[in-house]
């Protein structure tokens, strides 16, 4: 998790929290008075984050120790440790809430993610997430979607040839844009289209795409879809997906299911630093 954008991340985070000082820390404790405590989980959660959270002590001060008791992709139960954190009283107070906005958000991505994959547990579908991330968290929130078990989609917008509506609409037909795609993809690159009727499939793989989105389609299309594709290309779902839908979409027989949720719509959850 801790590339160089990672990194700026925090330090803008930082910015915005602590540029001006602490003036509650400071006015109350002096510099010498140091203090241990532990991130504690205050519910069931999937922990995602904590090299991210130890970064941002170690940005305020690189004296503070912190010791992580967990690694990403743990289940915790309520009132378990993830990490125990040694230092400087102002500074670790400093770090509090950067720290625990960080790890809160990625844990609530990786924990619901996990439900997703613990929904389909036994189908051969596997839960992907989407680009519908917070902007500049991309790398963070796609590493909590691994983190609870589910497997990442493009991380932008050259890791893959997704044709889409719009793009179909500005070609002209299906055909056209994955003729169009074959024709000038760099090698190496699958070529994925979307659909959102039945017909559009067998163009699709006559024109010779390898991955069929299908788009906003029930269950029960999903799984005519499937026969109808016939093994003759990776079969995606995306679109209407939720908890409580999920499973029949992934017993109508997809390789993958996309949710935009597991990144747009995850609860931060609740994790505390108690000293």
């Amino acid at each position: 998790m801790l590339t160089p954008a990672t990194l700026q991340l925090i330090d803008l985070a930082l910015e915005e929290d602590l540029g001006r000082g602490d003036v509650t820390s400071e006015v109350i404790f002096p510099v010498e008075a140091r203090t241990s405590g532990r991130i504690v989980a205050r519910e069931p959660l999937v922990v995602a984050g904590v090299e991210v959270a130890r970064a941002v002590f170690e940005r305020v001060d690189a004296q503070s120790r912190f010791d992580a008791v967990v690694a990403d992709g743990l289940e915790l139960k309520q009132g378990e440790t993830v990490a125990q954190v040694v230092g400087a009283t102002r500074s670790l107070l400093s770090a509090e809430r950067t720290a625990l906005n960080f790890l809160q958000r990625l844990s609530g991505v990786a924990t619901l993610t996990r439900k997703f994959a613990e929904a389909v547990a036994g189908t051969r579908a596997v839960i992907c997430d989407t680009r519908k991330t917070t902007p500049g968290w991309r790398a963070l929130d796609k590493a909590a979607v691994r983190a609870g078990g589910g497997a990442n989609h493009r991380a932008d917008l050259a890791s893959g040839v997704l044709i889409k509506d719009n793009h179909v609409a500005a070609c002209g037909s299906v055909r056209a844009a994955v003729e169009r795609a074959r024709k000038h993809a760099p090698h190496g690159l699958r070529i994925e289209v979307e659909v959102d009727a039945p017909e559009q499939i067998d163009e699709a793989l006559a024109a010779g795409a390898e991955v069929i989105l299908l788009d906003n389609f029930t269950p029960a299309a999903v799984a005519q879809a499937v026969a109808q594709i016939a093994g003759r290309a990776v079969v995606e779902v995306s679109g209407g997906v939720d908890l409580s839908t999920v499973r029949a979409y992934a017993e109508a027989g997809p390789d993958r299911i996309s949710v935009g949720a597991l990144t747009h719509s995850a609860r931060a959850v609740d994790l505390a630093l108690d000293f």
